[in-house]
């Protein structure tokens, strides 16, 4: 071989000039300097042998190729990266301010009798350890630790007994925080199964205390006067007639919506079919519903519901004209009022031209709808329920002997704070908030504090209520709804000043459980509007090149194949691959988006 074609070989890889000193001789591969130091003296050998030293790297990168090199020290490269980064997130996640970075709460870190192990603690906030060990009875604090202050413990839960199947439940340590995923995650939640879930169900309904007579105000002609908000629907209740509603006695009659006709759903405002209203008069012991305002969102269908409820728990859907005539243009709504689990209500005369705010008359006004009702399950139109309702009734409400739960917010717990996060996203009219919170603040609403412990936040996530139907309940819901008539529709800033007036009369409380827990047994979905305004995926067809006609050159024929030999068949080869490679992967592509013939 040459030394020209040795050049020629090698022009793929760059010049020869390119190549670090390396030159192309009879002999082989030489060092340019080698040449001057063969007929240099012999003083000058050693220099001459470091520079070939130095060489080798050239050397190294000419047999290996440059593509191979390139390739190691890209590897090496991303090794090293790989090193650094999780040395700076195991430093990050051993930091005390971890919760604060990731907007989380902590965990609960008693459940059940169980401690949770030191690993748990040292992750969670000191803080959020505080605020949620009230929710058992075995979660008393020691006097030893310094850091800590005595907290009661819940009123109603119990200890649960040895043999029950959740009896040594606890949280396991959460993992550390992932920087790219900030925001609100499901944790583990312990239902035990449908049949026991079923015989736990209480037998009589739970005291109400105090009131336990509960009549609502009836208004034919209702009459505004005072600048405050209202509707007819609502009946305008006055200022001394809402102060009235929170002092509470055996029994009261409080304004409730629906303060026009007869019963609710007849000529009040917010109506249904006779059909339907006849229905709704009927008793269960347990209903789960939701609503669809407005087109909103899209009906999400439960899943994981046994046999047992399926045959004993209606699943109602409330929806409004709008939302109707979409769903039987799409061919979703039939004349059965069915859609998969869900049975659907039509509301005609809705009262609010806001479809939020409509939807806070069955969400919060369900013991109105149903009068025969014991148990409920409220969620929002967006959330898919994931386990059994008898599950999650068992896990809430019975065995925490509560009568209403509710989850708090993943992030903020304090009225004042949310009110600007509302503001900051544009939920409502900003002056509106303001006047609403305004307000609160003069009645004697203070920012959220340890002060208000056991109570473990003012901001609820309101889009799953799980409640038992008795008077003070009733009330609880009647006079949040007042707020929501009356100001904004945004009722996590009216929830706190209802409850608390309420609590300071009454010895009731709500189980305000973890929001990660209630995104165990629901699942969120967009809202319409934004998957609608979601870019679809895209999909570029591209017109494939017709084949070139085969020409023979050499005047073989054509079904001959010429063999390669030396680094033609192995270039040649190379070529092949890459095009076979690239055939497939069209096709593939091809295949992908081609109608399938049935």
């Amino acid at each position: 071989m040459t030394g020209g074609s040795l050049g020629q070989r090698n022009g793929s890889y760059g010049s020869l000039a390119n190549l670090n000193g390396v030159i192309a001789g009879p002999g082989g591969l030489l060092h340019s300097k080698s040449f001057g130091s063969v007929r240099k003296s012999s003083t000058k050998m050693l220099s001459g042998s470091r520079e070939k030293e130095r060489s080798l790297p050239s050397l190294w990168c000419r047999y290996l190729g440059r593509r191979k090199v390139s390739m190691l020290l890209l590897v090496a490269f991303a090794l090293l990266v790989f090193v650094l980064g999780s040395f700076v997130v195991n430093k990050e996640s051993t930091s005390p301010n971890v919760d604060q970075r990731t907007g989380t709460l902590g965990l609960v870190p008693f459940v059940n009798g169980a401690h949770n192990t030191p690993e748990a603690s040292s992750i969670l906030g000191r803080k959020d350890l505080q605020k949620d060990e009230h929710y058992s009875e075995a979660n008393s604090l020691k006097g030893d630790d310094g850091d800590r202050f005595p907290i009661p413990a819940s009123k109603g839960a119990t200890i649960l007994p040895f043999n029950h199947p959740c009896a040594n439940f606890s949280f396991p340590p959460p993992p550390p925080p992932n920087l790219r995923r900030i925001g609100p995650r499901p944790c583990p939640v312990c239902y035990i199964p449908v049949d026991q879930a079923i015989a736990s169900m209480p037998s009589s309904p739970s005291p109400s205390p105090l009131l336990h007579n509960l009549t609502y105000a009836h208004d034919e002609n209702p009459i505004k006067s005072e600048p405050h908000g209202g509707s007819d629907f609502g009946g305008y209740p006055s200022l001394k007639q809402r102060n009235d509603s929170f002092d509470v006695k055996e029994s009261m009659t409080v304004h409730c919506g629906f303060v026009k006709g007869s019963k609710p759903g007849h000529q009040t405002g917010f109506d249904f079919d006779e059909a339907d209203l006849a229905e709704l008069q009927q008793f269960h012991d347990i209903i789960v519903a939701s609503a669809i305002f407005g087109n909103y969102d899209i009906i999400q269908q439960p899943i994981n519901i046994s046999e047992e409820a399926k045959k004993n728990i209606p699943f109602y859907m409330f929806i409004d004209e709008e939302t109707e005539a979409y769903m039987k243009n799409k061919s979703v709504l039939d004349s059965s009022k069915r859609v998969g689990l869900w049975r659907i209500v039509v509301i005609h005369n809705v009262p609010y031209s806001d479809a939020r705010r409509n939807g806070k008359v069955p969400k919060l006004l369900l013991h109105r709808i149903f009068p025969n009702v014991r148990y409920s399950i409220w969620i929002d139109g967006k959330l898919q329920l994931v386990v059994d309702p008898y599950q999650v009734l068992e896990r809430f409400l019975w065995r925490q002997n509560a009568s209403f739960a509710i989850s708090r917010h993943y992030r903020r717990f304090d009225v004042f704070v949310e009110a600007e996060a509302n503001k900051a996203a544009g939920k409502y009219d900003n002056s509106s908030i303001d006047e609403q919170v305004d307000f609160y603040r003069k009645e004697g609403l203070t920012p959220y504090s340890e002060a208000k412990l056991p109570i473990t936040s003012d901001v609820p996530e309101g889009c799953v209520l799980i409640k038992e139907h008795i008077p003070i309940t009733n009330l609880f819901t009647c006079l949040w709804f007042n707020e929501v008539d009356r100001f904004t529709s945004r009722d996590q800033l009216s929830f706190a000043t209802v409850r608390d007036r309420i609590m300071a009369k009454v010895d009731w409380s709500i189980n305000m459980f973890l929001d990660c827990e209630r995104r165990n047994f629901v699942i969120q979905a967009y809202h319409r509007d934004l998957l609608e305004h979601m870019p679809p995926p895209v999909a570029t067809m591209t017109q494939l090149p017709q084949a070139l006609p085969v020409i023979n050159t050499r005047g073989k024929t054509p079904g001959r194949r010429i063999p390669r030999h030396g680094r033609d068949r192995k270039s040649g080869s190379r070529r092949h691959r890459k095009a076979a490679a690239g055939n497939r992967d069209n096709n593939s592509f091809r295949m992908l988006f081609e109608p399938i013939e049935k």
